[in-house]
């Protein structure tokens, strides 16, 4: 399933096999949170060197809903992508957009229990409850290649008490994902074996949670670890803590992780903590930083491609009045669609009359950016 090919100290570049296909590691996986990643075609993304995308349980499960995407095939289908799809549990989602339900009708309408959660979906006020074991169901649904557990997310700052009382919570909900998850895996097995046809299982990633405590986070992973699970997600590191706390959570955590499965950091970084977190031994990102920073005209520019040990990217913003007539490319140094067809000015001149073309066109550097990051990171 997830075998290493090559490793020095911590870091180290492998293959992990999915049932829609192999990925090469440290691999990052754009976010298509909707069943889209934003603005920028499904045809596109293999052309881009996309590997795996990421799917999002809780928006795809209230819109358009779980059900009609496993009548239309599966998620793989329904957005016309035939490689690996990692579906989040929905859990972080919950919790961090209690705060829009709030502003718009008066109340969050979070209540944790040992059961689930219930929230109340920001966008018309309806009531709704996930449990483990609903999210694992949905994620089957869905179709998806590499399943997340459901797992309660701290917010930063949270006592030591809090976070210690929400590990627990998340190791109980772990197992319960586990244990729903086999019995299903059971029934689609014996299914298959009466039609004669091929059953392959996705895989079931847990997440480590903990905060920004070292014997929270160490106790988190050995518990998870106990349980044995395909892979471990490292979870809660953008919730608002201080961003250079990352080093020591990675240095907390890795160690006690299993060399022969995958490891995968939730939700974070920029280019620079990419690497740093490949040296410390994780082969898994994601992070919305490569479409929105886009959308803003935000784009990541090459310095040095061949050492990422320093300072190897800059950030140029096309929307600034210099680029106007400025008629180079976007980045000598890429080989994207937007910078080997297209200007600076063309750009800029896009984003100042609110061209929608020029969100797809910066968008697509930016992703090819981090593509082409975790390529230089895997050798290739």
């Amino acid at each position: 399933m997830f075998e290493i090919h090559r490793q020095k100290d911590a870091y180290r570049q492998g293959m992990l096999t999915t049932r829609a296909g192999v990925i090469r590691t440290p691999v990052f996986m754009p976010i298509a949170t909707k069943a889209s990643v934003k603005h920028i075609p499904p045809e596109e993304l293999r052309t881009l060197g996309v590997q795996i995308v990421l799917g999002n349980t809780y928006h795809l499960w209230l819109r358009p809903g779980s059900d009609l995407i496993a009548r239309a095939g599966d998620l793989h289908m329904f957005m016309h992508w035939s490689g690996p799809i990692l579906t989040d549990s929905g859990g972080f989602q919950v919790f961090s957009l209690g705060a829009r339900a709030h502003t718009r009708f008066g109340k969050n309408g979070v209540k944790l229990t040992e059961e689930g959660v219930e929230f109340i979906d920001p966008l018309n006020g309806k009531k709704h409850f996930l449990s483990p074991e609903k999210s694992i169901e949905v994620q089957l649904e869905l179709g998806s290649d590499i399943i997340m557990v459901l797992d309660e997310c701290p917010p930063y700052p949270s006592t030591h008490a809090y976070v210690a009382q929400s590990l627990a919570l998340t190791t109980r909900w772990a197992k319960r994902c586990k244990d729903y998850f086999e019995r299903r895996m059971a029934e689609r097995e014996a299914d298959a074996q009466i039609s004669g046809t091929d059953h392959t299982r996705p895989l079931l990633f847990a997440i480590v949670q903990g905060g920004v405590y070292e014997d929270l986070r160490q106790e988190s992973a050995r518990q998870l670890v106990a349980l044995g699970f395909d892979g471990y997600a490292i979870g809660g590191v953008a919730v608002g803590e201080p961003r250079e706390t990352m080093k020591d959570i990675l240095a907390w955590t890795v160690p006690i992780l299993p060399e022969d499965k995958p490891r995968y950091l939730m939700g974070l970084g920029k280019p620079e903590e990419i690497v740093r977190a490949v040296e410390a031994g994780v082969d898994m990102f994601d992070c919305v930083i490569p479409t929105r920073e886009g959308r803003h005209g935000r784009l990541f520019i090459w310095k040095d491609q061949k050492d990422l040990s320093g300072d190897f990217y800059e950030t140029l913003n096309i929307n600034n009045e210099k680029y106007r007539e400025d008629f180079t490319s976007i980045d000598a140094q890429c080989d994207c669609y937007t910078c080997t067809n297209y200007t600076r000015a063309y750009l800029r001149h896009l984003f100042s009359v609110d061209e929608p073309f020029g969100f797809h066109l910066a968008s697509t550097h930016n992703l090819r950016f981090y593509l082409k990051l975790a390529e230089s990171l895997r050798g290739e």
